[in-house]
């Protein structure tokens, strides 16, 4: 590193990996990394920064570790997570806790024989024999389908004429002559049936033989993917035990141990490929001392998750955290910020209330409900203001959105506000900056959500689970740099409106402070403006507004 740096402190302790501000030195670390990976040429990687990138073009997640060697000496490690261009060995970056990659490696031997396996499937289900079988009992079972219902139509309306003949003779024969004719009406009742039962009988003779004939072709198809599942499991067991991390210490856990105590019990996917791991590991084999550390994203976004050119994110909380727990341990790191107690936050203003409900003005920084570690919310002080009521939350706002909340003084007008929620009747305008100017003047935006399940909270943009979520918005005032925007969310998804504002498919502009999906400032700029709804004692509508101070 620069000699300028020695007018920089050094951190009393090392960053906390999950939220994070960067240290000055991380800042000079990545700066020296970001021009490395401007200048060199030879990655040959497509991070889809080019106008005309073609192909899978796709950013990567870089890493930086400000360490310290023996003699104080100060310098950094790079790292990138996963593969770049397909390969583990690029000079500037630190090696992989376990390479897969190296020649004649035990993965590469059984991913070749998993990949022979995976050839003869194609084959089978490609075999000329086979997919004629396949069709043949495709357009047969359609014929058969076909058959039987038209005879079912027919043996319908035999019935149904049969019926009415009945009813004609009951009163105009005789009972020895209606005996008679009743008998005949039976006989052509069974013959009917019969002729039911033989036409399905023929047709599960003629279908069960092209199934047999088809059923070896399916069996060798079953066995194969059953061998490649299991070669697979086991695969990827090897590589559980190869992964093998450190700590300052020299405890040495691997991921199956790692992830044994974890409610998933395993590793997941790709678990130990990330930036931070492998930067840890390589400096703690090599005697160095970690100072502080920061991920990037350095390229074109991926399509389900929010991620900015040369921002900074916090490790994932699914993969690396158990690890990093273990890497970590022993040494000092930063506290956890979301666990500190804040300051005071604002007055909680109560805008009105009845023998009903009650509508609050949250301010930015306060809790719905109090949390494992922060008491101090809307609840509480609402139950220490009105000490014989019972506070019955309705909805919810982000700790950091700032406006209008709703909350039951009854259980049955709890129910009668909630049920107006879960049925999306009730009326919310949202107002929010945003972090550039935005040219349309209006519009909607409709993409679905999901949970990401390894980096909670964060939310997915998921085009086949993803729950709908749509939002409608209008430009209130444009800025140099900013644009004030109201919004209107005609679903109640998770974080909704800070996805569509920050995704490159929604408006492309992160709500300015949000640490979750842009950039971390004084407070988040979101607001919950208006609300309205149908009030549970005399069923009038009702609505409430109160505009945000920015």
């Amino acid at each position: 590193m620069d000699d300028s740096i020695n007018q920089i402190v050094l951190p009393e302790r090392f960053t906390f990996p999950f939220y994070y501000e960067p240290h000055p030195l991380t800042k000079i670390a990545a700066a020296g990394l970001q021009h490395y990976l401007e200048t060199q040429n030879d990655l040959e990687h497509n991070f889809g920064l080019n106008a005309n990138s073609e192909g899978n073009a796709i950013g990567k997640m870089f890493g930086v570790l400000v360490v310290q060697d023996t003699d104080g000496k100060l310098g950094y490690l790079s790292a990138f997570s996963g593969k770049l261009a397909g390969s583990n060995d690029h000079p500037k970056f630190v090696p992989p806790v376990f390479d897969m990659l190296v020649e004649n490696s035990f993965f590469l031997k059984d991913l070749e024989i998993i990949t022979t396996i995976n050839t003869r499937i194609k084959e089978i289900c490609s075999d000329e024999n086979y997919q004629n079988l396949d069709q043949r009992i495709k357009e047969l079972s359609a014929e058969s389908l076909l058959e039987i219902t038209t005879l079912k139509k027919q043996l319908k309306s035999n019935k149904e004429s049969r019926k009415k003949l009945r009813e004609q003779l009951m009163n105009s024969l005789s009972q020895e002559d209606y005996a008679i004719t009743e008998a005949d009406l039976v006989k052509q009742s069974l013959y009917d049936k019969h002729q039911l039962k033989t036409l399905t009988n023929k047709w599960e003779r003629i279908l069960e033989e092209m199934r047999a004939r088809s059923a070896q072709f399916e069996t060798d198809i079953e066995n194969l993917k059953n061998e490649r599942k299991e070669k697979s499991a086991a695969l990827q067991q090897q590589l559980f035990e190869q992964y093998a991390f450190l700590n300052k210490d020299g405890k040495s856990k691997s991921l199956q141990e790692i992830f044994s105590q974890t409610a998933l019990r395993k590793p997941p996917s790709a678990a130990g490929e990330c930036a931070i791991p492998k930067l840890l590991q390589f400096a703690f084999l090599n005697g160095y001392k970690p100072i502080a550390m920061g991920e990037f994203w350095w390229g074109a976004a991926p399509k389900s998750e929010i991620r900015k050119h040369k921002h900074f994110y916090p490790a994932c909380t699914g993969k690396c955290k158990p690890i990093l727990e273990h890497m970590l341990e022993g040494m000092p790191v930063d506290e956890n910020p979301l666990l500190r107690v804040p300051e005071k936050v604002g007055q909680l203003e109560i805008v009105y209330k009845d023998d009903s409900f009650i509508v609050v003005n949250k301010p930015a920084g306060l809790r719905s409900v109090p949390g494992v570690n922060i008491e101090d919310s809307v609840y509480t002080r609402l139950k220490h203001i009105f000490k014989d009521t019972e506070p019955l939350i309705v909805h919810r706002l982000d700790m950091d959105t700032s406006g209008l909340l709703v909350v039951a003084k009854t259980p049955e007008a709890h129910k009668h506000i909630q049920r107006q929620f879960l049925k999306r009747t009730v009326s919310k305008r949202y107002t929010a900056l945003l972090s550039k100017v935005i040219d349309q003047s209006e519009g909607e935006i409709d993409l679905p959500l999901c949970a990401d399940l390894l980096n909670r909270p964060r939310q997915l943009v998921c085009f086949t689970s993803g729950k709908k979520s749509v939002t409608k918005w209008k430009v209130v005032k444009r800025y140099e740099s900013m644009t004030k925007i109201d919004f209107w969310p005609l679903t109640g998804r998770t974080h909704q409106l800070r996805m569509h504002s920050a995704h490159e498919l929604g408006l492309n502009a992160p709500i300015v402070g949000d640490d979750l999906y842009g950039m971390a400032s004084e407070r988040m700029y979101l607001h919950a403006a208006h609300i309205e709804f149908i009030h549970p004692g005399n069923k009038e509508k009702v609505s409430f507004e109160v505009e945000g101070e920015f």
